[in-house]
């Protein structure tokens, strides 16, 4: 008998919030990057699925390891070893990375511990951290403590939060009257120390 995994499933519900996000990107002009860890690509699978991704969606990072956070995303080890990959400073790092790193407007980031057991730094299973990144504009953070109930659980309770926290930055861009700017602008990717 095959084992059984537990493993979120996108449905109508990610769907129409991943939706309600694209419609206000379009809105205010915004491109969308991602940069995950825990999640592993899942929240880009997420966006993609709602119609207009094809127009807003620039694409993602996946990050899962302390090594490949540093080369993809510019994230110092130095950070990396003081704080954890699991931690508020390296969300902001990695979100603020990752708009450095592409033509995207927005970004969203995801570090945390889906489990089933707690990551070689000790961090809980459910501890997530999350950021948004908008260029021009400063870089808004979550902490989230799910309930171990899971997996797949944690998961779609992480993909929840980050919609919600993608459109928040949104919804600044749009309050501000900004639009998203129509050329490359540099970027630094200094880490935020927290």
């Amino acid at each position: 008998m095959p084992e059984q995994t537990d493993f979120p499933r996108i449905d109508a519900a990610l769907i129409r919030r991943a939706e309600a996000v694209i419609k206000l990107a379009t809105g205010c002009g915004c491109t969308i990057t991602t940069a995950e860890s825990c999640t592993a690509g899942l929240l880009a699978a997420v966006l993609a699925e709602s119609p207009g991704a094809g127009t807003r969606l620039q694409g993602g990072f996946v990050t899962y390891t302390k090594d490949q956070k540093a080369i993809a995303l510019g994230i110092s080890r130095e950070l990396l070893e003081r704080e954890s990959a699991v931690s508020e400073a390296v969300a902001i790092a990695m979100a603020e990375g990752a708009l450095a790193r592409s033509i995207a407007d927005l970004s969203v980031s995801i570090t945390g511990v889906a489990g089933p057991e707690p990551d070689e730094d000790g961090n809980p299973v459910g501890l997530v951290y999350m950021a948004a990144a908008r260029r021009n504009g400063p870089t808004l953070h979550e902490e989230h403590h799910f309930a171990d109930r899971g997996r797949g659980s944690v998961l779609y309770q992480t993909i929840m939060a980050a919609l919600d926290l993608l459109e928040r930055c949104a919804v600044a861009v749009r309050d501000r009257g900004m639009t998203a700017p129509r050329q490359i602008r540099a970027r630094s990717s200094r880490s935020s120390g927290g």
